[in-house]
């Protein structure tokens, strides 16, 4: 007889099946500096340094950073007083971006940030651009607190058409528009326009022009003008998908509608 020890298998899956669904439902609560953030409170990173500095505790017992929480079940507390878990409002602003702004929540070299046109109403909400312009182009810009709405706007396998006004120096050549299509190399990145259009039968000989991405890399637009020598005077994204600009002032914006999201993602 050997000291083999054998095991109920039936009693043994079944352990090993709460335990991974355990695991899995722990992995849905937030992270505790994100809880701080997402009611908020403070930002990630200030939490962070909250947790580390023993300021908060969860359930009467000093917090650990990285911990999760269940937000209406736990009992989270800094310095001593109860943070309470809410249901988050989505909220999606269409924003019409002005030069000069930077889209970014922080940054210390920027003189103005979008988030700086928007009332002081939304200041406890974590909002976030969902795409953004460099500081010498202006239009519409997406800001929301909706995570999944940011990620299907901004992934490159969503291809959400995007329609640019340029303005450049020089008129566009007959031997650069294909060339612009196909594609060029800059810094080790493929770069190409989609279309590009004007208000003359042909952009050839033009200096207004429409451009149309499916995609979006940084300042993808001016680096492939650039690629050619083109000068761009101005830059204008006027819409997302199948939603328009034109009705939002420069330097306002407005609150979208379910039917108004729809529109960044035609079918």
């Amino acid at each position: 007889m050997t000291n083999a020890k054998f095991v109920d298998l039936k009693q043994h899956t079944s352990f090993m099946t709460i335990k991974s669904s355990s695991q899995n439902s722990n992995q849905d609560k937030p992270k505790l500096q994100k809880f701080l953030a997402d009611v908020g409170l403070c930002s990630r990173r200030i939490g962070e340094s909250w947790i580390k500095d023993e300021k908060v505790t969860v359930n009467g017992k000093l917090a650990i950073l990285g911990m999760r929480v269940s937000p209406f079940e736990d009992m989270v507390k800094v310095n001593g007083k109860v943070v309470r878990g809410k249901v988050p409002v989505s909220i999606t602003l269409a924003v019409n971006k002005p030069k000069g702004y930077t889209c970014s929540n922080h940054d210390d070299h920027a003189e103005r940030l979008i988030f700086e046109l928007l009332p002081q109403r939304f200041n406890g909400t974590r909002l976030f651009c969902a795409g953004r312009l460099d500081l010498d182009s202006e239009g519409l810009v997406i800001i929301t607190n909706d995570g999944g709405l940011a990620h299907r706007l901004t992934h490159p396998s969503q291809q959400i058409r995007k329609k640019y006004q340029v303005e450049i120096k020089e008129p566009l050549s007959r031997e650069h528009l294909p060339l612009m299509i196909q594609g060029i190399e800059d810094e080790g990145e493929f770069l190409r326009i989609d279309e590009i259009r004007s208000k003359a039968k042909s952009p050839i000989g033009e200096t207004r022009l429409e451009v149309i991405l499916g995609h979006g890399k940084k300042r993808e637009i001016r680096r492939v003008f650039g690629h050619f020598r083109y000068q761009i005077r101005k830059l204008r994204r006027i819409s997302i998908g199948g939603l328009q600009l034109h009705k939002i002032p420069l330097g306002s914006f407005r609150e979208l509608n379910s039917k108004e999201i729809d529109l960044l993602f035609p079918r």
